[in-house]
């Protein structure tokens, strides 16, 4: 009789591990597949997917934050009372009558 074999399911820690290990070690693929217990595609795979994520880690750190498409209105009228509020008080200030 044959046995079936399972998939194995690997948590996203695991993979992160087992891909930094490819990346920072010495050993080759083969050998850090025997360690822990994956094909040697499979480290490969995650080897890569780790470098050409990297990148995404340090992007959006510096810079404008998106702005809330919704909150975009409610902001710039905000702002339209704010400045007509100002106006009002050098035009009072100033001995011109608001208008």
């Amino acid at each position: 009789m044959t046995e079936i074999k399972k998939r194995k399911i690997h948590t996203p820690e695991f993979k992160a591990k087992v891909g930094l290990e490819a990346l920072r070690s010495g050993k080759t693929i083969n050998q850090i597949s025997q360690e822990f217990g994956v094909h040697p595609i499979q480290v490969g795979q995650w080897k890569k997917a780790i470098q050409e994520d990297a990148k995404k880690l340090f992007e959006g750190k510096r810079g404008p934050k998106p702005i809330d498409a919704q909150s975009e209105p409610e902001r710039l009228y905000g702002e339209i009372g704010r400045l007509k509020m100002e106006l009002d008080w050098l035009k009072k200030k100033s001995g011109m009558s608001p208008s």
